[in-house]
């Protein structure tokens, strides 16, 4: 019997089989989310894009290469604009079982190349969990605090991030603190994206990402049993951003997703 479908088995027998019942399927639809064929697995690649004509190298199963006219921030295929991911949505350049789109990342862009048959698609071989504990869904205070805060990503791009203000917590009797941002202008969700002391021993080394609510009556919960790896545990094509200074927290918290691999 599966990990997860053991734990569904022994559900009635805790006190809140709810709670488990819950972690249990968001985090089978997280692992089905990320190997779908569009999922993260599927990034095959990441081409930077410089002044002129840019030839983007295709596997020779989808096709030949494409040739994408970059100039003064527009990228151009066969005469026609392409949109980026910022705002969005991305134009999508579909070549048999790969997909091409444009990002952007500050002031730089660059074209992402989606497989179906990736090496870390094909080759993926689960997820790894800590047990889920209620002890690390935590209710926290949030103050109203509204700045702008600089992230810096994987790929050396800061960005500026909308910040609405910040979470006070407890966990094992000491009082911590924690930043979200939104990652649009319409989200519906606060992003956390926090390094703790289990980063680079049984979790991904430059740290985790989860979400919350926005607050309600002043207050938030923050559900450290689904906090999940970045794409960048999975695949170097991805542009994953790192936790703030004020996100590095002086705690283990062993809950949550492992490090890719790990058991």
């Amino acid at each position: 019997m599966k990990p997860l479908a053991l734990l569904l088995a022994l559900q009635s027998s805790l006190p809140d089989g709810s709670f488990l019942t819950g972690t249990i399927e968001w985090r089978e639809k997280r692992e089905a989310k990320l190997k779908a064929p569009d999922g993260w697995l599927s990034l095959a690649g990441l081409f930077w894009l410089k002044e002129g004509d840019n030839e983007i190298p295709l596997p020779s199963r989808c096709g030949p290469g494409v040739r994408i006219g970059f100039h003064a921030g527009r990228a151009v295929l066969a005469g026609r604009e392409l949109r980026s991911d910022a705002p969005g949505p991305a134009d999508e350049i579909v070549k048999g079982d790969c997909t091409l789109f444009l990002i952007r990342r500050g002031d730089r862009f660059a074209i992402r190349l989606k497989d179906q048959n990736s090496a870390a698609r094909v080759g993926f071989t689960g997820l790894n969990w800590y047990p889920p504990q209620e002890a690390f869904r935590v209710k926290a205070k949030f103050t109203a605090a509204p700045r702008r805060i600089p992230v810096l990503n994987i790929v050396g791009i800061t960005e500026e991030f909308e910040s609405p203000g910040y979470a006070e917590f407890q966990l094992e009797g000491r009082e911590f603190k924690l930043r979200p941002v939104l990652e649009t202008g319409d989200a519906t969700e606060l992003f956390y994206i926090f390094r703790d002391e289990t980063s680079g021993k049984e979790t991904y080394p430059a740290g985790r990402f989860f979400y919350s609510g926005f607050p309600k009556d002043g207050f938030v919960i923050l559900d450290f049993n689904r906090a999940y790896n970045p794409p960048c545990a999975f695949t170097e094509f991805a542009t994953c951003p790192l936790p703030p200074r004020e996100n590095r927290l002086p705690i283990a918290i062993r809950a949550g997703e492992k490090n890719y691999g790990a058991r």
